[in-house]
C-alpha cells in the first residue's frame, strides 16, 4: 500500500508539472516536428468573462483593458480615461486556478498604454518522496508541498493611424515567468502584434502572436532532484523552448435591434505553426481552429452571450470518430462604469464509451474610470 501511495501522488505531481509546462524542455534545434505544441500554452486559455462567454471571439471586439490581452491595437477604442480589470476562474474542477489582472489608459488621442498580468498554477502538490522512513514506515510529516506557476506579463501600447481611416495597431512586450517549486524556473520573452479596421458596423482584426518566436530558458536545480527506485531516474538539465507564432484573424458585426435591443456576432480563425494539431484543417504547415461568439444586450445593461470552441474530432468507444465543440455560455451587468462578467465553459470528454462534462466558471469585474 505504500509503494502505491507514494506513486499515485508522484504521478499527480508529474502529471500537473507536464501541464504546466514542465521542466523538461527541448535541446534540440526548433521544427515544426520537435517544437513543443503547448509551449506557453497558459497565455492561449483566455481573459475575461465576456470574451470566454463568447468562446473567445475579442480579436475584433476588446476595447477595454482586456484588450492588450486580446489586441492591444483595440486599446483606441477605451472609451473612459481608465480602465481596470480583474478575473479570477478555476480549470478543471478548481486544480488548476487562473488569476488575471489588467489596467489601460489612452495617452492622447491616437495613443494608448496597457499592463496585463496573468498567473496560471496549481498550488499544494505533494512531494512524497520521503514519505517512508529509514524504517520502511510512512511518516505523513515527511511530505512537504510546492506549487507550479506560470506568469505573464504583458506591456501594451496602441496608436490611430491617421493614413488610414478607422485602422489602428499595437504590440506586446511580453515577460514569462515559470516556476516548478524549487525544482526548476523559466524566463520567457517575445513580441505580440495586432491591428484592428472598423467600417460602419463590421470589425475586421489581425493578432500575431510570439512574431518573433518566444524563447524559454529552464535553469534547474539539480540538487532538488534526487531520483530513487519509485521516482524519477533521471535529472533534467538546464535547457531551452521556444513557442513559435500564433495568428488569429477576426471578424465581426454589431446590429441595433427594436426595443432598445442590440447584438453582436463574431468569427475568429485561429492558427498555429507548430505542426498537426487536432482542428479542422490541419497540416505541418498551419493548423486552423474557428471560434464563434454572439451577445445579445439590452440598454447596454444587461448581455446574454455564447460561443462555441475547441473543435475536435474524438474517437468514441465504437471506435468511429466525431467531432466535438465546447460551448460556452455567459452573462453580463454594465452600470456606472462597473461591469460585471461571467462565463460557463463545459467541456464534454469522451472515453472509452463513458461521456463525462468539465465545467469551468469564469467571473471579472472591470470598471471604467471617467
Amino acid at each position: 500500500m505504500p509503494h502505491f501511495f507514494r506513486r499515485s501522488i508522484l504521478a499527480f505531481s508529474t502529471v500537473s508539472l507536464v501541464g504546466t509546462g514542465a521542466a523538461l524542455a527541448q535541446t534540440t534545434p526548433p521544427t515544426t516536428d520537435n517544437t513543443p505544441k503547448y509551449s506557453n500554452d497558459f497565455l492561449s486559455i483566455g481573459v475575461g468573462g465576456r470574451a470566454l462567454a463568447m468562446g473567445g471571439t475579442q480579436v475584433s471586439l476588446a476595447q477595454d483593458a482586456t484588450a492588450g490581452y486580446w489586441n492591444p491595437a483595440g486599446l483606441i477604442g477605451q472609451k473612459t480615461k481608465y480602465d481596470a480589470v480583474l478575473m479570477h476562474s478555476e480549470l478543471f474542477s478548481g486544480i488548476v486556478k487562473n488569476d488575471y489582472a489588467a489596467f489601460s489608459m489612452p495617452l492622447d488621442e491616437r495613443s494608448a498604454i496597457g499592463a496585463s498580468l496573468i498567473r496560471v498554477g496549481v498550488d499544494d502538490i505533494p512531494d512524497t518522496r520521503a514519505l517512508v522512513n529509514e524504517y520502511n514506515q510512512i511518516s505523513y510529516d515527511r511530505i512537504t508541498y510546492f506549487s507550479v506557476a506560470d506568469y505573464g506579463l504583458l506591456l501594451s501600447y496602441a496608436r490611430k493611424l491617421e493614413a488610414v481611416e478607422g485602422l489602428n495597431v499595437g504590440a506586446n512586450a511580453k515577460i514569462v515567468y515559470r516556476n516548478v517549486g524549487d525544482y526548476a524556473n523559466a524566463w520567457g520573452f517575445g513580441i505580440d502584434a495586432g491591428a484592428q479596421y472598423q467600417r460602419g458596423n463590421w470589425r475586421l482584426a489581425l493578432m500575431a502572436r510570439d512574431i518573433t518566436t518566444t524563447f524559454n530558458a529552464w535553469s534547474m536545480n539539480t540538487e532538488k532532484f534526487k531520483p530513487t527506485q519509485d521516482t524519477l531516474d533521471f535529472i533534467p538539465k538546464n535547457s531551452t523552448e521556444i513557442t513559435l507564432p500564433r495568428f488569429v484573424l477576426g471578424v465581426s458585426r454589431s446590429f441595433k435591434l427594436p426595443a432598445d435591443l442590440t447584438a453582436v456576432a463574431a468569427i475568429d480563425l485561429e492558427m498555429t505553426t507548430d505542426g498537426k494539431r487536432n482542428t479542422p484543417v490541419s497540416s505541418d504547415f498551419v493548423s486552423i481552429a474557428p471560434h464563434v461568439g454572439a451577445e445579445l444586450g439590452y440598454k447596454n445593461l444587461l448581455f446574454l452571450r455564447g460561443g462555441a470552441t475547441n473543435v475536435q474530432k474524438i474517437q468514441a468507444f465504437d471506435g468511429q470518430e466525431e467531432w466535438k465543440v465546447q460551448p460556452t455560455l455567459g452573462v453580463g451587468v454594465a452600470l456606472s462604469g462597473l461591469r460585471l462578467d461571467l462565463a460557463l465553459s463545459r467541456l464534454a470528454i469522451e472515453r472509452l464509451g463513458a461521456s463525462s462534462q468539465a465545467n469551468s466558471i469564469m467571473v471579472s469585474l472591470g470598471y471604467g474610470f471617467k
